[in-house]
């Protein structure tokens, strides 16, 4: 089929509110937000917190089918399901978290973050080797409890300078609290409201004091909550208020740019809106993702650049997002879609799931890496620092490294799978996330009703419903609306059901509904742009909810591992550095068999692809770290022939260009430049350099733009503060040399701990030793510019920087040029 390219759409994408409205069937209505009402089946807020849009169901009762379920199956044996086999920190000799008294190793996040994910993952799919797996940790962690009420890992006390770090404690509530919907075990109501009575009796100049525990209070927060429904203690609800008040104020703004904590700490105050009933509260979580996405988010994905933190004039489709960043940002939704009721959450759930996470594991989820962007041409072992701000191998795809998101990143799929339907008011249920699945739950009259939901979606339009009860039974059924459908169709056993509304908001369908009733959604996908105005206006395809990439060929290559977990980087065997003519953008849609396999994911089983015609832009070429160049002015000009471009969905593509840069072969378009590639650097030793940079940056002939430039390599002293370093360069042969310039890497602007130094001298070598050169200048110590020393000629094979660090700061050079 052939689509014709809709108005394009400018910046970010959000769902407002949308008008109420009613169908022509007095039974079937529109609106904005769902009905008011209780769910006497589902555990909802009890009094005097606020209700809720939708309750979660309990675990266990969506069974997920389709595609969904080889996401989990795939996990199950991939490196989360065998995990102990893999982490140094889940070996169970001597680990803190299953001791009785908390004595021992490994005892901080990473067990409790790998079991919230696999203990759910073993619920969703009835594995019962996870299941058991899952409650020999359990078991551990409630049988650590002290008679104060304190639990887990003892050296967790004394972490923060002798004070409590309770930040692992935290992750370790969401397994249990899963582990008691899935058992009904009231061990675990026991531990949680003796922890919480412990936790009030900390002062509150000793709570929350580490990094991690104020920026994500709000999970402890959820918890309280959680247990407060089942029990209906209300002693526990003054934490709730002490967490809000000693945590990160997220309701004042953006307080952290670390990735992770934004996706975390954002939804806090929605959280506290259900003690506090604040619709303030609420509008500022709206407002500070709007924050995130309008800052660091004019990209496809759902995401935002943060790799490791947001940095201010790091906005390209380069710049990745951690694997954990993603499986949060995704819980957030899924909460806060149940909170507020906003079906934009739901949106903004599926951008993520559907569109980044695949892409951070390889097809067979056997291995992640750490970061993942819109925009990546190779994955490779090299360091992209200071390109993306983690140093290391940060994009091989590799199980046995990135500590964090190796175990951070599990809970993704299983929260997705628990959170495809709701419990919706007036003991209804609601598909709110349309995927292949089973629902059983209690509804109307409080008989349980089976609800089978086949379909394809993302990858097709329509989503079947098949309805078993064993009597009629009476209740609502909501389904969404999404904004990016125009018009709709509703089918109920053969018959079309006439509504009227507006794309973004929620069609309720009350009746009586009867044992082998079949309603049918047809969602009509509709191929179209949306230009990025705040990244030089790059196009991204999307149809539906999924947005698609350029299908770039992709070489794997073995880097390591063991043969059952091998690591891999990957290489392109086709060009990538294509910008869609904006003299022939249109769009044909091409539909393909569902893969057998149900691992639509690939490049070669995706069901669907997208044809459009685009220029090469030979000036757009990998930098020095072999990241994509940088987008540059648009449209790009391009004398290049027209060339037949596959798109492929986002998801599927490890290698992608998912933000186009636009083209025109006109005198009027824009002329780009290719990056700066580095000459062969010197041979240079140093007394210290950071893991994240390298000496050969001394001499690469990248010259940077400021002492803040982290476009182009650099070498620093970072983590030795204060302290006398050196660095040298080693000549083949001997050299007369007279002057030299050195410009100073400073990150002051940005908040790093990288000053000038406080002074620094040059040193010549002798048959006798070092030797200072006689100085006929100033050593200078200014940013943003060279600082030029004359000298008295000397022969040498090696000269040498020696500096004084400043008092409680580091140091480090961007170029340093002999003559």
């Amino acid at each position: 089929m052939h689509t014709s390219l809709s108005p394009v759409i400018s910046g970010l994408m959000i769902a407002g509110s949308i008008g109420f409205c009613w169908a022509t069937d007095g039974s079937v209505k529109t609106s904005s937000r769902p009905d008011q009402g209780s769910n006497r089946f589902t555990i909802s807020n009890r009094s005097p917190l606020g209700a809720n849009a939708f309750s979660k169901l309990r675990v266990g009762s969506i069974r997920p089918e389709g595609w969904v379920r080889k996401q989990l199956e795939l996990e199950a044996e991939g490196y989360t399901g065998r995990l102990t086999e893999i982490s140094p920190w889940l070996s169970k000799q001597d680990n803190a978290w299953l001791s009785p008294t908390g004595v021992g190793k490994n005892g901080w996040e990473e067990v409790p973050y790998w079991l919230k994910g696999f203990g759910d993952l073993g619920y969703v799919l009835g594995n019962k080797r996870i299941i058991n797996e899952a409650k020999v940790w359990i078991e551990g962690a409630l049988k650590s409890q002290r008679s104060n009420g304190y639990f887990g890992p003892e050296a967790n006390l004394t972490a923060n300078q002798g004070k409590p770090d309770i930040w692992p404690n935290m992750v370790m509530l969401n397994a249990l609290q899963t582990y008691h919907e899935y058992t009904g075990d009231k061990r675990v109501l026991e531990c949680m409201s003796r922890y919480f009575k412990w936790e009030m009796t900390i002062p509150d100049k000793d709570f929350l004091l580490s990094y991690w525990e104020p920026q994500r209070a709000g999970d402890n927060m959820q918890s309280v909550f959680w247990l407060y429904n089942r029990t209906g203690d209300r002693s526990v609800l003054p934490l709730a208020e002490k967490l809000h008040r000693c945590g990160a104020r997220w309701d004042l703004g953006v307080p952290d740019w670390h990735g992770v904590n934004m996706a975390q700490g954002f939804r806090e105050p929605a959280e506290y809106s259900q003690l506090a009933m604040s619709t303030t509260l609420t509008n500022a979580t709206e407002r500070d993702y709007l924050t995130m996405r309008n800052m660091y988010g004019q990209v496809p994905g759902g995401l935002y650049g943060a790799d490791e933190n947001a940095r201010k004039g790091f906005s390209d489709p380069r710049q990745a997002s951690e694997t954990c960043t993603m499986v949060e940002m995704m819980l957030s939704d899924e909460m806060l879609l149940a909170i507020t009721g906003d079906p934009a959450w739901a949106e903004r759930c599926e951008d993520v799931a559907f569109n980044s996470l695949p892409a951070s594991m390889t097809p067979d989820l056997k291995a992640l890496h750490y970061l993942t962007s819109p925009n990546m041409i190779q994955i490779d072992k090299g360091s992209k620092s200071p390109g993306l701000q983690n140093s290391g191998p940060m994009l091989l795809f590799n199980a046995y490294d990135h500590r964090c998101c190796q175990h951070n990143a599990s809970h993704g799929w299983p929260y997705y799978a628990e959170h495809l339907w709701y419990g919706a008011a007036n003991n209804g249920l609601a598909a709110l996330l349309y995927a292949p699945c089973i629902v059983t739950a209690r509804v109307g009259s409080g008989m349980p009703v089976t609800v089978t939901e086949t379909t394809n979606y993302p990858f097709d339009e329509t989503v079947k419903f098949a309805i078993s009860t064993k009597k009629p039974n009476s209740f609502p059924l909501v389904l969404r609306w999404p904004t990016w459908c125009q018009k709709p169709q509703l089918v109920l056993n053969g018959t079309k059901i006439q509504f009227k509304g507006s794309a973004g908001c929620y069609i309720t369908i009350n009746r009586t509904w009867k044992n082998g009733d079949q309603l049918n959604l047809t969602l009509p996908m509709v191929a179209k742009v949306h230009k990025w105005e705040a990244n030089k206006g790059a196009l991204s395809v999307e149809r539906g909810p999924l947005t698609y990439s350029l299908k770039i060929g992709e070489k794997y290559v073995r880097a390591g591992g063991t043969d059952r977990f091998p690591s891999y980087e990957i290489y392109p065997t086709t060009p990538w550095n294509y910008g869609l003519s904006l003299d022939h953008l249109s769009f044909k849609v091409v539909k393909k068999s569902f893969p057998k396999s149900q691992q639509p994911f690939t490049p070669q089983t995706t069901p669907i692809t997208i044809e459009t015609k685009g220029r090469l832009i030979p000036q757009w070429q990998e930098d020095s770290l072999h990241l994509v160049g940088l987008l540059q002015t648009m449209p790009a000009k391009s004398t290049e022939p027209l060339k037949d471009l596959e798109l492929i969905p986002m998801g599927a593509a490890r290698l992608r260009i998912s933000s186009f840069p636009t083209v025109l072969n006109k005198s009027t378009a824009h002329t780009w430049v290719a990056p700066r590639k580095p000459k062969p650097s010197l041979p240079t030793t140093a007394s210290h350099v950071f893991d994240g940079d390298t000496v050969d940056a001394l001499s690469d002939g990248l010259l940077p733009t400021g002492s803040t430039d982290m476009s182009i390599r650099r070498f620093t002293w970072w983590d030795h503060k204060g302290t006398r370093e050196w660095v040298q360069y080693n000549f083949p042969k001997e050299r007369t040399l007279s002057q030299s310039r050195v410009y100073w890497y400073d990150d002051k602007a940005t908040g790093g701990e990288c000053r000038v130094p406080a002074s620094w001298t040059i040193y010549y070598q002798t048959s006798d030793g070092w030797k200072p050169v006689s100085d006929q200048g100033q050593f200078g110590t200014e940013k943003d510019k060279f600082n030029s020393v004359v000298f008295t000629a000397v022969k040498t094979k090696a000269l040498r920087i020696e500096v004084q660090l400043q008092p409680h700061f580091s140091s480090g050079i961007l170029e340093w040029e002999v003559h």
